[in-house]
């Protein structure tokens, strides 16, 4: 039977890690940090949904509250919070270093995504790959604002996930910005959903709809 227990970890010099560390009763040795968007935090049911699922599958998963939602319980991050985000995810992958001599990957809903895409294209070698579910490539109705002027610079295969209704991008838009991508990459479309993913429908088997695709990317499958 999994484990799953309450995480605290106070790193010297690095914001504090606090979540919840998933521990899988038959360990494949890959370890997933798991984190969420603006408005959420680390108890959203789609972390909580893809945690129990990838914990199933053998993964020790980490769903974690970036420092802006340990700063505040409400609301989204503030102008600037950023780069500590980022390093909150940083302190979050050592913590998982820790846990597992395999390796080890990261993941993330909406802004908690993107922070995982900065991170690892300015840390190249950092982690393994990435899980960036509804990547929020432009805000909705202003598809000439894109997020991506870091895409060239990424060097991490990244598998993303994105519901065909999602205001932040549609599934045409996002496969065009791949392209700017150096590493490899993959996008699974999920039908009948928008920027949340999991819905009442799909919820019974989204999750390892989601597991079994970043397995197979992970380890160099082609869909």
């Amino acid at each position: 039977m999994s484990i799953v227990r309450e995480c605290q970890h106070n790193p010297p010099n690095e914001p504090p890690v606090r979540g919840f560390l998933h521990l899988p009763a038959h360990p494949s040795g890959d370890a997933l940090v798991l984190t969420h968007g603006a408005v959420a935090n680390c108890n959203a049911p789609l972390l909580v949904a893809l945690a129990g699922a990838f914990c199933d599958a053998g993964f020790a998963v980490l769903r974690c509250d970036l420092p802006f939602r340990q700063s505040r319980p409400h609301g989204p991050p503030q102008r600037g919070s950023a780069e500590r985000d980022q390093q909150g995810l940083k302190a979050a992958v050592a913590s998982m270093r820790q846990q597992t001599s395999g390796r080890v990957f990261l993941g993330g809903h909406s802004y908690g995504g993107r922070q995982a895409s900065m991170l690892a294209a300015g840390e190249p070698g950092l982690l393994d790959r990435l899980l960036l579910l509804s990547y929020p490539l432009h805000p909705p109705r202003r598809s000439n604002e894109l997020r991506t002027t870091h895409f060239p610079r990424l060097q991490t295969p990244a598998m993303f996930v994105l519901g065909i209704r999602d205001p932040f991008a549609t599934i045409e838009e996002l496969t065009a910005a791949l392209k700017l991508i150096p590493a490899r990459t993959e996008l699974l479309p999920i039908t009948a959903a928008g920027h949340e993913l999991l819905t009442r429908q799909n919820r019974d088997n989204l999750p390892k709809q989601i597991v079994e695709a970043f397995r197979s990317f992970a380890d160099g499958v082609p869909p």
